[in-house]
């Protein structure tokens, strides 16, 4: 390690952003490799048919707050769903420039697939853990994400 690395205080290892990324990044690569390979879908994509199937139909504005995805992330997603007819689009009933995406049946079928596997990968990912760690990183996970928001000046 160089003399300003040790100065600075900074070592990448030990930095919690870069560990939760790290993270992250491992778990999504490992998901996203099995619905890809099985289901043909991308993460943002199972994101939103997983969104969809919890909330029923949502605005693009909707999708964009609830999955923490970016506009156009949301719209390339919404639309490979809907080429393959998983989603449905329809006129919003308040605001005629919006429209509300909801599940086709054809979705709703194939999260009834997907959400095993998932709930599979998430049993194996912390089969090390107790429920009480468990729960207490799920705790200290949304205080993170809490602190990252109102850092960001995000309004709870």
């Amino acid at each position: 390690m160089s003399a300003a690395a040790k100065e600075a205080g900074l070592q990448l290892d030990g930095y919690l952003p870069y560990r939760l990324s790290v993270a992250s990044n491992a778990v999504s690569g490992l998901i996203a490799r099995a619905y890809q390979d099985r289901f043909g879908l991308t993460i943002p994509q199972w994101r939103l048919v997983c969104v969809l199937a919890e909330d029923g139909g949502l605005t693009q504005g909707q999708l964009v707050a609830r999955t923490v995805m970016d506009k156009v992330t949301v719209s390339r997603a919404a639309q490979g769903l809907q080429k393959r007819a998983l989603v449905a689009r329809s006129d919003h009933h308040a605001d005629g420039r919006s429209h509300v995406l909801a599940l086709t049946d054809e979705g709703r079928a194939l999260h009834a697939e997907i959400a095993p596997l998932a709930l599979a990968y998430e049993a194996a990912l912390i089969s090390g853990l107790s429920p009480e760690e468990v729960a207490l990183l799920k705790r200290l996970l949304g205080r993170l994400q809490a602190a990252a928001g109102q850092l960001a000046g995000e309004t709870a």
